[in-house]
């Protein structure tokens, strides 16, 4: 009886991944009791059962029964770790053919695969982001994490990170945290990127590194966040919002309201804003202002000599300013002082004015009425004391004599802030209304007075200071005025309305709010008057933010100043249950206005005008600029210039003018024999006014460029005896915004044609060109009317060659006006608006023949329309020739009559 194999119950293998030896404990060996039978006590065969395990068991030595264990393939640690089955030994029985093989009992086996490093460690995320807040260290800022896909613990799991990123403030763990090594700041770097890389435990290191981002943030600090320091304003472009992408940071307090005020300091420019700066008599008939008012604060001439004497700083746009240091002051002469003041008069200025120190006692006197000498009372008079505004008026004693209203006092923060402000004082008496910015304030206190008794003494009216007349050994100036003034009027009985003090001090830039219909309802604001402050109230943080980025700068002059205008925000915060709980900085920020486009005004016209003496004489005179013309171009920012005139499709530069001057040059005008005028109905419907001199006369008022051209067109220049008269010269310029901008200046010259008395026609012989038409000779009227009786028969000869020189004069002349027309036409290729159809007859005599008798003087008249429209005239020639002239006459027969004048027809001419 053959006895069974017998194996181990239980094996332990180990395989490394990828090998095929498997190393077993015990080391795999069957026994069988029946050797050394042959075959019976042999081993022939290794049988494994189960989960289709990929090994087999290879016999070694069927005596000894040494077997070995193979992978039948390559196995993977990441696969299976672990395999179990089940072995069995077979003895080799009665053959080696396997019949009657007996089998062991069934061994366990198990196997354990042993891992290789083969794989590198990845990290989980393409890129890790953070953010830090300056100033503070972190325990960890943040973790990044690596994994490995070996399967053993060893080669699986990560060991160690390293930043590769060479200088930098970080540093990590071996868990993947990372922290600051400094303290960050955000002014100096915003942002970190560093790159850090893993090793798993058998040291194997990531293939790729990981980019890490961290961001530094600036400390909270409330404030308002996202808004320019600098922004540029382009003249004409409307509305532009100043801080559009604002908001304020309140690092989330918990707050219930927000507080803005924007405030716009032009304090600077002019008056304290971007005004048009045109003449305050200028502004007042704009404005629609009551007539008669007094200037008492002219610019310097020779007729408003009393402050040329006074420092004026008129350096700012044209705005005449003149500045009070203690020191100055003038008398207003007495034709100037408005003398029909009645219980009715206002008084307004411009004033800009700050506290003195240590002269707080001392009344500071804008504008005084004193007694001249003897006595020092004070009839009426604007000071101010203490940053207080006093008007003082004390009537003379009339009818009762009561006490009276006599000194109205204002306190207001504007006296004395050193900012431009507009005064006006409406009296009514015994009310007296204050405007300041358009603005009605009540006095605060009304003192009585006794009324002045009547007295012959003459009054003094002095601005920046009182005349102290008596009661001093010398008179003097008292109560100087320490500060600005300008456009002081006074207009006796009549006041102001409001709606004409609104626009005198109307501001042309300011604050504004895009889309008002888009704020939110639980937003309040408020603009001053002169729109340069606004205060915003809100509950809402997000509606608050809304609306300030609606805020906006706007200027409406054409041609603004250019420069900076400061912006001011200051903001308050109320937090619950608390008053102010957040402090905001203020916020200080500036307006560029960039430079206009600046016009170029240009006269034109015809330069030259050749008029018979009877024009002069007429009645109406004659009209010089009849033909002129007034544009305006501008120049583009690279300096070429264009016009719409020349250039279609750009817009004509369309603007007000506000004077024009036009002055005689040379000799001033003889009022006995000659004047230059406008007759008042040429500025009716107009806002223009006009005065003359001998020098000249002076059109003004802010008006269009068309209706200033209608008016010039209307100037009139008679001469009742211009015999002795060859020419007059004038020139021409024209201004807009009070000199800021200035036109070409124009010249035209006034040529007198004396014409001659009638005289008859007495040859026919001498038949007349073509080319020219009768002409009067200004220096034959005397020679024809002495010599017009008989002539004798030996002249007769001397008549052919008279009619031979005539014909030679007749050729120079066609030549001097073939060559004048070529001139001409030169001139009008190069661009002149119209052809210059006036005769320059400077160099130029003409002979004509003295026997046509000219027309009488009724056709004079109807030839001026002609001579304006472009005919050309001649001046006489010398003597020489009139003496060969008188000779010619002396033989010829009396014939029929004929008017003439020197007068050139260019449509019979053929060149």
């Amino acid at each position: 009886l053959f006895e069974i194999p017998w194996i181990e119950t239980s094996y332990h293998g180990v395989i490394t991944e990828n090998m095929d030896t498997v190393l077993l404990d015990p080391p795999l060996v069957a026994l069988d009791k029946d050797a050394p039978v042959p075959y019976a006590g042999e081993i022939c065969a290794f049988m494994i059962h189960g989960q289709e395990a990929p090994f087999e068991a290879v016999v070694l030595n069927k005596t000894s029964g040494e077997g070995v264990l193979r992978a039948k393939g390559l196995v993977d640690c990441e696969t299976q770790k672990e395999y179990t089955f089940v072995i069995q030994a077979y003895d080799c029985g009665a053959g080696a053919n396997g019949v009657s093989w007996k089998k062991s009992h069934k061994a366990v086996v198990h196997i354990q695969v042993d891992d290789v490093n083969e794989f590198s460690p990845v990290f989980r995320e393409a890129v890790y982001h953070a953010a830090v807040t300056e100033g503070k260290i972190y325990d960890s800022i943040l973790q990044v994490e690596a994994w490995d896909q070996d399967c053993s613990p060893q080669y699986s799991q990560i060991c160690n990170y390293d930043i590769v990123t060479s200088d930098t403030p970080f540093a990590i763990d071996r868990n993947g945290n990372i922290r600051n090594t400094e303290r960050l700041s955000y002014d100096k770097q915003l942002r970190y990127k560093i790159m850090v890389t893993a090793f798993d435990c058998g040291q194997k290191r990531a293939t790729e590194s990981v980019a890490v981002h961290i961001d530094v943030k600036p400390v909270c600090k409330p404030g308002w966040q996202g808004w320019n320091k600098r922004m540029d304003y382009e003249p004409g472009t409307g509305s532009k919002q100043l801080f559009p992408k604002m908001h304020l940071e309140t690092c989330d307090g918990p707050l219930s309201a927000v507080r803005a005020m924007v405030e716009l300091q032009t304090s600077h420019i002019g008056k304290g804003c971007d005004r048009e700066t045109y003449s305050e008599k200028s502004l007042q008939k704009l404005c629609g202002a009551a007539s008669g008012s007094t200037d008492l604060l002219p610019a310097p001439s020779a007729s408003t000599n009393w402050t040329a004497s006074l420092l004026t700083d008129s350096g700012r746009d044209s705005d005449l300013i003149f500045r009070f240091d203690g020191r100055q002051a003038s008398n207003v002469p007495e034709r100037v002082v408005p003398q029909n003041l009645t219980d009715q008069f206002t008084i307004a200025t411009w004033m800009k004015h700050g506290p003195s120190p240590g002269l707080r006692a001392e009344k500071e006197t804008l504008l005084c009425n004193s007694d001249k000498t003897e006595m020092n009372r004070h009839h009426y008079s604007l000071y101010v004391h203490n940053c207080r505004l006093v008007f003082l008026l004390r009537r003379d004693f009339t009818q009762v004599d009561t006490f009276r209203p006599a000194e109205f006092h204002w306190k207001l923060e504007q006296i004395c802030d050193k900012e431009w402000h507009y005064y006006v004082i409406n009296v009514e008496f015994p009310a007296v209304i204050l405007f300041v910015d358009g603005v009605t304030y009540e006095p605060y206190l009304v003192t009585d007075d006794w009324p002045i008794h009547p007295s012959s003494i003459d009054t003094q009216l002095t601005v920046g200071a009182c005349w102290q007349g008596g009661e001093v050994s010398n008179p003097r100036f008292t109560q100087y005025f320490r500060g600005s003034l300008s456009g002081l009027t006074i207009r006796p009985g009549k006041i102001e309305t409001q709606k004409v003090i609104s626009c005198l001090q109307a501001c042309k830039e300011g604050l504004d709010i895009n889309s008002l219909e888009s704020l939110g309802k639980d937003i309040k604001f408020h603009f001053n008057p002169a729109q340069s402050v606004l205060v915003m109230e809100g509950e809402d943080l997000e509606s608050v933010n809304t609306a300030m980025a609606k805020v906006s700068y706007i200027n409406s002059r054409q041609f603004p100043t250019a420069g900076l205008r400061r912006l001011h925000i200051t903001t308050t915060v109320q937090c619950f249950g608390e008053d102010i709980c957040i402090s905001i900085p203020d916020i200080k920020a500036v307006v560029i206005v960039l430079p206009p486009s600046e016009p170029w005004i240009t006269i034109a016209g015809s330069d030259r005008l050749v008029k018979p003496s009877a024009d002069l004489r007429g009645a109406m005179g004659v009209a010089p600029f009849k033909e002129l013309r007034i544009t305006s171009t501008v120049t583009k920012s690279d300096g070429v210039p264009f016009s719409a005139v020349h250039r279609p499709g750009v817009l004509e530069v369309m603007h007000n003018l506000d004077y024009c001057d036009v002055l005689v040059i040379g000799e001033e005008l003889n009022p006995e024999h000659e004047s230059l005028e406008i007759h008042h109905s040429s500025l009716i419907g107009k806002h223009l006014d006009a005065t003359n001199s001998t020098s000249g006369i002076s059109i003004y008022g802010v008006d269009s460029m068309a209706h200033y051209e209608e008016a010039l067109r209307q100037v009139r220049y008679r001469n009742w005896r211009p015999a002795t008269l060859t020419n007059r010269r004038f020139r021409l310029t024209c201004s807009e915004l009070n000199g800021r901008y200035t036109s070409n200046e124009f010249n035209l010259e006034i040529s007198v044609l004396h014409n001659s008395a009638p005289v008859e026609h007495v040859n026919h012989m001498a038949v007349q060109s073509q080319y020219m038409r009768p002409v009067h000779h200004p220096l034959m009227v005397h020679t024809l009317n002495s010599h017009i009786s008989g002539t004798p028969p030996a002249a007769t000869v001397v008549i052919v060659i008279c009619i031979a020189a005539l014909v030679v004069i007749v050729v120079l002349g066609i030549y001097r006006l073939h060559s004048t027309h070529q001139d001409g036409s030169k001139r009008e290729e190069d661009g002149a608006k119209d052809p210059k159809m006036d005769w320059d007859d400077s160099t130029l005599t003409i002979t004509v023949n003295p026997m046509e008798v000219v027309r009488d003087e009724e056709d004079e008249e109807e030839e001026e329309d002609d001579e304006q429209a472009g005919d050309m005239s001649a001046e006489s020639g010398d003597s020489d020739e009139t003496e060969e002239e008188e000779e010619d006459e002396r033989e010829v027969k009396k014939e029929g009559k004929q008017k003439s004048k020197l007068e050139w027809d260019s449509s019979s001419i053929t060149y």
